[in-house]
């Protein structure tokens, strides 16, 4: 085993801290504030490579690693949760194009993904629909050489911005083996958008109901076999986790350094709080559950890259602790800051918001247990 970065890792995660620090950071309380989607800065991710991480590079991707994307996630969070969240889903709609489409659907819609000129978008979450993702109930219908859609999607980050919606839909019987995969460009009759969401973080990036009736879509725009698309869902989410994880681990991280240096420069009963035991003791503890989180989900990176069998066991176990642990190390770090932390004046409080949802999204910490008693009870 070996626990040190290669060159090539190393000059990729200076490039994702430089830009996080210059591009993000300098303008994540003004987007959070504004409810501010910055296009124009995923843009400039897209030109770094952010954009197609895992995406070959015949149609402008970066064909590198999970583990090299684990990297990325990690710094491009230190600046702006919810921002690089949001890439990550990009990312994830790339790669379920460039694994599963056929070469047409790869070359019509991959070169502008991964120069983010198009947006995508992932729709699995229905309102009746959550956990339970098998269930949904959108409906396709074939008709001659199209699909007709209807049913709506819940949650879908980049909901009416983004201008690809990859659909997880009920072409057949109940249950997973009925579910296929369709891709719904935006501008296609019958699809239409709620208002964005009012939510507690995540205010970087538009959060709405999708809704498709008797929406037409061609069937050259459906990914894989018909029946395949709980299993690119599952794929895709295995990604998305570490991805998700990794994310909580930068915001933590960022948490992290601005509460060791609050602690040596606030001072109380004559000496700097990180002085006192009791503080000394979190500080060291939060210290030990960073780098116990990357080191999980570096792992399950590294599964994932590898096609190991185990690799969604894994990235179950990554995404449940490092979530957990992401959003107790921050929430830590604003106790340490006392009442300064809960002003939004410092960014500690926009990163215990941003990192909450991370235990619900890309499948809830309850259901990561849920896979990884399964795996141990087989």
């Amino acid at each position: 085993m070996n626990f040190e970065l290669t060159e090539e890792q190393a000059l990729i995660q200076d490039a994702a801290r430089k830009f996080s620090a210059d591009r993000l950071k300098p303008h994540a309380a003004r987007w959070d504030e504004e409810k501010h989607f910055p296009v124009d800065v995923l843009k400039e991710a897209a030109e770094m490579g952010f954009a197609g991480i895992y995406t070959r590079d015949d149609v402008g991707g970066s064909g590198m690693s999970r583990v090299d994307a684990a990297l990325i996630f990690e710094q491009l969070s230190r600046g702006c949760v919810s921002t690089a969240a949001f890439i990550s889903i990009h990312n994830m709609v790339s790669w379920m194009i460039d694994t599963w489409g056929t070469e047409e659907q790869r070359q019509r819609w991959l070169p502008r993904l991964t120069a983010m000129g198009i947006i995508g978008s992932y729709c699995l979450t229905e309102p009746g629909a959550g956990s339970d993702a098998a269930s949904l109930r959108t409906k396709a219908v074939r008709d001659g050489d199209h699909y007709v859609l209807n049913g709506s999607k819940a949650f879908i980050s980049g909901g009416g911005v983004s201008d690809l919606y990859v659909v997880m839909c009920r072409t057949g019987e109940d249950g997973p083996k009925g579910i296929s995969t369709i891709v719904v460009e935006k501008g296609t009759p019958g699809l239409s958008f709620g208002a964005n969401e009012k939510k507690m973080g995540w205010n970087s990036q538009p959060t709405a109901v999708v809704t498709f009736e008797d929406c037409r879509v061609p069937v050259e725009n459906r990914l894989a076999e018909e029946g395949m698309g709980f299993t690119l869902a599952m794929k895709g989410l295995n990604g998305g986790r570490i991805n998700i994880g990794a994310c909580s681990l930068g915001g933590a991280a960022e948490a992290f350094d601005l509460a060791v240096a609050y602690a040596k420069d606030r001072k109380q009963f004559g000496k700097p709080v990180s002085a006192f035991q009791a503080n000394e003791f979190k500080l060291a503890d939060m210290a030990t559950e960073l780098e116990a989180s990357r080191l999980m989900l570096y792992r399950a990176a590294a599964a994932l890259d590898a096609d190991d069998p185990s690799a969604p066991k894994y990235c179950a176990m990554a995404k449940r602790f490092a979530t957990d642990l992401g959003f107790k190390i921050a929430n830590d770090a604003l106790q340490l800051h006392g009442g300064y932390g809960y002003l939004k004046d410092y960014p500690i409080e926009r990163i215990v918001r941003d990192l909450r949802v991370h235990q619900i999204l890309e499948g809830t910490n309850e259901i990561m247990r849920v896979i990884i008693a399964k795996d141990v009870l087989k």
